[in-house]
Order: structure tokens, then sequence, then C-alpha cells
């Protein structure tokens, strides 16, 4: 038996998420009201300078109330592509376009009450172009060596779910051998 939603109630319709109560009959048949928080998704980027090195941001976010290190990231747009939100925010937030763009994969952020989806992308072939933050990024740009960006996930340094998968599955995929290894 599948699940099957029986009533929403818009609660909160902002312009990056909405907030439902949905009262649902669960697969195993009992009924429940749950709080869901609706997203139109993003994609997030993790820029490659060269075999060994990336590019994160230390942005602003206000929500955990100081600066944290991501990798450049965005919500798609009404339609959008994620592949070409991905490019977008590489742009935007620092300043290159990829010469090369490869999909990494995707992550649920937090599906026991949000349908978000992020796209993760690696950009490789990176050229310098100018960047066109909006109003509210606060952020810097700062290259880093892989394994340093990796040791700093096992500090506690980075925190934010989309940076370690895209650090993570970057080793995964056909990468730099050298981060791999974690060699200086």
């Amino acid at each position: 038996m599948d699940a099957r939603t029986l009533q929403v109630r818009q609660i909160f319709k902002g312009r990056v998420l909405q907030l439902n109560l949905e009262q649902v009959c669960l697969p195993n048949g009992v009924e429940a009201t749950m709080e869901v928080i609706r997203h139109s998704g993003a994609a997030a980027v993790l820029p490659m300078l060269d075999h060994d090195r990336v590019l994160l941001i230390r942005q602003y976010r206000h929500a955990v109330g100081g600066f944290i290190w991501e990798v450049p990231a965005g919500r798609l747009d009404q339609g959008e592509d994620p592949a070409a939100c991905a490019a977008r925010e590489l742009e935007e937030e620092v300043g290159y376009r990829a010469g090369r763009l490869e999909k990494l994969g995707e992550i649920l952020t937090t599906p026991g009450f949000c349908d978000e989806r992020i796209h993760l992308f690696l950009a490789t072939d990176l050229k310098p172009v100018p960047t066109n933050r909006e109003h509210d990024e606060v952020m810097e740009v700062e290259a880093l060596r892989l394994s340093d960006a990796l040791g700093m996930v096992r500090s506690g340094a980075i925190a934010d779910a989309k940076t370690i998968v895209s650090l993570h599955a970057a080793l995964l995929a056909d990468g730099p051998s050298d981060a791999r290894r974690g060699a200086p």
C-alpha cells in the first residue's frame, strides 16, 4: 500500500519555501498529520582549481548565527536545469566559468520534514569571469587543498552537509589522485 495525501493546508508561503500541514494515510494504514516544508530544490558545485585545490566560500548564514564554509550553491528557478543553476552560482558567487561540469549525485537535505533535493556538481577547467552576488550574500572565497578541506571536515570546521558530501563525492569520482591519498 502506498501513502496517500488526504488533505493539505498551506500555513506559510515565502520566496524560499512553503510550510504545509498534510493529513496523510501512511503505507501501514495509519493516518497522521505531518508538518512538511516544500522547497524548489537547489544545485551546489565544487570548483576544482587544479588537481588538488578547491574553491570554497565562507558565507554568513543568519539561521546558524555566523559564517560557515560551503560550496557555492543556489535555489533552482522554476523549471531550471540543475546544471544551469550550478553554472550560474559558480559564476555569481566565485567568479569562474566551468569548462566541464560533472554531476556527482543528489542529496535530500532533511527528508523527515522537507522535500529539498540538492543536485551536486564538480566544476573543472575553470576560467575567471566577473562575480554577480546577490545583495544579501556576505561571503569570502578561498582556495584550499582538497586534503586540507577534508581535514576541516574531520575537525568539524566544515559542518555543511552539501559541502561534506561534495568533497567526499569528488574523491569517489575520477578526481585528483593526490587528494585521495592525502598527499601533501
